[in-house]
């Protein structure tokens, strides 16, 4: 029968069938839907198969008795049924007369006759799906209702703009001019950023949006790195414009290795995490790309246009105030003071994780966890009450407080229930205490929560191993070494602090281990750009004061740059909601044991083992055999260590200048001289002619045949007509003999 539209009512026919599998899914291999292409054969679709060896007989016996069945009866035409999930599928039959002693099955078989193309590939593929031996069951299961939903996004939300306006404070407040710049920056790439979004698009996330909230301190932290470039440029007496190109010039590299770390990172937790941290992971991937962009193209090009104007032309304007600020402090002689300090710390961690021990949420012990506000008063004993007659006595039970929710607001967490029985508590809740629109749940299974650990612990292995390898290929390999004890140090206080608190280790937790890990590493590299850098200004300093002049430059910019991490961080902490309170928290811990790692372990540790090979061995032998001991800092030249530590007052041993060197004049190396050259803007001389080099060399050879004859005094202005070899090398006899030659007969053109 059919309705007035034709559609039919009742089936074309009925079929008992009869309740014994004679072969099962796992005896077929390779279903494919395929063509007749036999002699006189159709051409039409087909169905084939192949089997098993144990399916092969099965096949052979269950159609000879078909056929043996269809040769006794009038119509020897026999069917036999295809059922997949108590459906029936197909109902094929068996050509009795063809095929009285069955099919062997050895070549395969086929089904043909009334198929479409689309009905023959439709059931290859479900004796494909027949064929795997597949039980389903929810391993993760998570419902968020809409008042909690739309809560959290607004929270999030609120986070993102408080994060940023505390960061745009924070840069106007410290870097006057420059701040304004990197705030239009970070304005350009929120747009930037939200055009991206759109035109890929994607579906922005909770922990998506935490990765957009980080970024903003990323962002920052690129323009932090120049700016203070730039600053200690000017303060060095260079001008604006000198100062900018400089300061990018040096800066960039610290900038392209931080921001390559961050991104290999996030890469590598795309790869691995689940669905909710991978949204996270994508926002840090593209804001760590944006950043960079801004950073260096946007703030550069609006930086050169303002530095030839008046707006930059005061030091104020900079914030660069007078004199070169740098510290004082001696890290290398106090760093057994912060082994110390770092080792009390682990200590107290590790008691504190063997004591209590690491509380895992559901995402890795699986479980069930419900989340609901009820309108009628309840008590948690009552609560357990209605959750006792759905089998669920065992449940953990806490009544939590909900800033848009109120008060009466519960958390249920119970082993893991499966959808039927979490829709059976939800309606006894509702009968009870009417739960309305309120109710949201989260279920993991076992299966699903030993999958996230190991995928979580082969993500922070696979972070580290990458980071190792750029961080060697970058600079060497023994710099990699303080890196990983860094990073290890930073993620096993980490921990210490959770099971001190009490805080569970969720999969936020796990994607905010893992940003730490880039995170940690850019003040690492910032520290070990300079050491690189300052190694060959410094050719007879120790290891020791490199590291301690590197650490004296540029810790100002790693506070600043971490404390501008921190900044959108707290306000996710403090307005972004339960849901992303732990990522924050994480953070917030991961971030500050980074910078003081970075800081105060690695270089102490990088220092310890350079100071070990026999190049620098040698250099510290040396300075021990002139002074009896090793300054805390050395001048940047290339000539033989002298203390200039930056603190005023200080009575430290110094050696007596050569006759060749003026002690008030300051000393710089060749690079610096160069650059104050280029700031000049001298022409350089013309070429001289064949004939007035011969000239010179005669007037030199009269010079010399005098001086042996009689002694001439020294010049009175002997450092005016210095050449820039004089200044960043130690003078010897011959170089002298020249320069007075020259200031006797001939002189040389300033």
């Amino acid at each position: 029968a059919e309705t007035p539209d034709g559609v039919r009512t009742q089936p074309d026919a009925w079929y008992v069938l009869d309740d014994d599998v004679a072969l099962r899914g796992t005896d077929i291999r390779n279903p494919e839907q395929g063509t007749d292409s036999g002699p006189g054969s159709s051409g039409e679709p087909i169905v084939t198969f192949e089997f098993t060896d144990e399916g092969r007989r099965r096949w052979e016996q269950v159609t000879r008795r078909i056929a043996e069945r269809g040769l006794g009866n009038l119509n020897g035409n026999q069917h036999f049924a295809i059922v997949l999930d108590n459906e029936l599928v197909s109902v094929p039959f068996i050509d009795s007369t063809a095929n009285p002693d069955g099919i062997d099955g050895r070549q395969g078989s086929q089904i043909q006759g009334g198929f479409t193309l689309d009905s023959a590939q439709e059931l290859s593929t479900l004796l494909q799906t027949g064929a795997l031996p597949l039980r389903l069951e929810v391993i993760s299961q998570s419902q968020v209702s809409a008042t909690l939903g739309r809560q959290a996004l607004n929270q999030g939300l609120t986070a993102g703009v408080v994060g940023f306006g505390i960061v745009a404070l924070f840069l106007l407040g410290f870097y006057r001019v420059l701040g304004a710049i990197a705030v239009g920056a970070l304005a350009v790439y929120a747009l930037i950023f939200f055009a991206l979004m759109e035109l890929i698009p994607i579906t922005l996330t909770l922990p998506g949006i935490a990765g957009l909230i980080l970024t903003i301190g990323v962002a920052a932290d690129a323009n932090i790195v120049i700016f203070e470039r730039v600053k200690e440029e000017v303060r060095s007496g260079r001008s604006v414009l000198a100062s900018i190109a400089t300061g990018y010039r040096r800066g960039l590299t610290a900038i392209i290795d931080a921001n390559v770390v961050t991104f290999m990172v996030a890469f590598i937790l795309f790869l691995l995490a689940t669905a909710g941290i991978r949204g996270f992971a994508f926002t840090l991937g593209i804001g760590t790309l944006v950043s960079f962009f801004t950073a260096v193209l946007f703030t550069q090009a609006i930086l050169g246009t303002m530095g030839r104007s008046k707006v930059l032309a005061r030091r104020s304007a900079l914030g660069a105030g007078e004199g070169k600020r740098r510290w004082t402090f001696d890290f290398m002689g106090a760093s057994r003071w912060f082994f110390a300090a770092s080792g009390l710390i682990l200590l107290v961690g590790a008691l504190a994780i063997g004591g209590k021990g690491v509380t895992f949420g559901i995402d890795f012990d699986s479980g069930t966890r419900i989340r609901t506000a009820v309108e009628r008063p309840a008590t948690e004993s009552q609560i357990r009450d209605v959750l006792a007659q759905q089998g669920a006595a065992d449940a953990d039970i806490q009544r939590v407080n909900d800033p848009e929710l109120g008060g009466n607001v519960f958390q249920i967490s119970t082993e893991q229930l499966q959808p039927n029985r979490v829709a059976d508590v939800r309606d006894a809740l509702d009968e009870r205490f009417e739960v309305g629109n309120s109710f949201s749940n989260q279920s993991i299974g076992p299966t699903f929560g030993a999958t996230v650990a190991n995928t979580a612990i082969i993500a922070i292995i696979a972070s580290l191993v990458v980071i190792s390898a750029y961080i060697a290929l970058r600079f060497e390999w023994k710099y990699a070494v303080p890196v990983l004890i860094a990073l290890m140090h930073d993620l096993l206080i980490t921990a210490g602090v959770y099971s001190l608190v009490d805080r569970e280790v969720t999969t936020s937790t796990v994607a905010a281990l893992l940003t730490i890990l880039g995170f940690s590493l850019y003040d690492t590299i910032i520290v070990f750009d300079r050491i690189r850098e300052n190694v060959p200004r410094m050719p007879r300093a120790a290891f020791t004061q490199i590291v301690n002049r590197s650490m004296s430059e540029v810790l100002t910019r790693s506070l600043a740059t971490s404390f501008c991490t921190l900044l959108p961080v707290l306000g996710l902490l403090l307005f972004g909601g339960e849901t992303l309170t732990d990522f924050a928290f994480a953070l917030i811990v991961g971030t500050a044991s980074g910078t003081y790692s970075s800081v105060f372990i690695a270089s102490p540790v990088l220092s310890h083992w350079k100071e070990r090979e026999p190049m620098w061995r040698r250099r510290r032998a040396v300075i021990e055999g002139e002074l009896g001991s090793v300054p805390a800092y050395a001048t940047a030249i290339a000539g033989k260590p002298v203390d200039v530590s930056p603190g005023d007052g200080e009575d430290r041993p110094r050696r007596r200048p050569r006759a060749s060197e003026d002690p008030a004049s300051p000393q710089v190396s060749r690079e610096e001289f160069d650059d104050m050259v280029r700031d000049l803007d001298v022409e350089p001389a013309a070429a001289r002619r064949p004939g007035a080099v011969a000239l010179e060399e005669r007037l030199r050879e009269e010079a010399e045949a005098e001086e042996a004859s009689e002694p001439t005094a020294p010049h009175p202005d002997g450092g005016a007509d210095a050449r820039p070899e004089d200044v960043v090398m130690p003078a010897d006899d011959k170089r002298d003999r020249a320069k007075r030659a020259r200031a006797k007969r001939h002189g040389r053109p300033r």
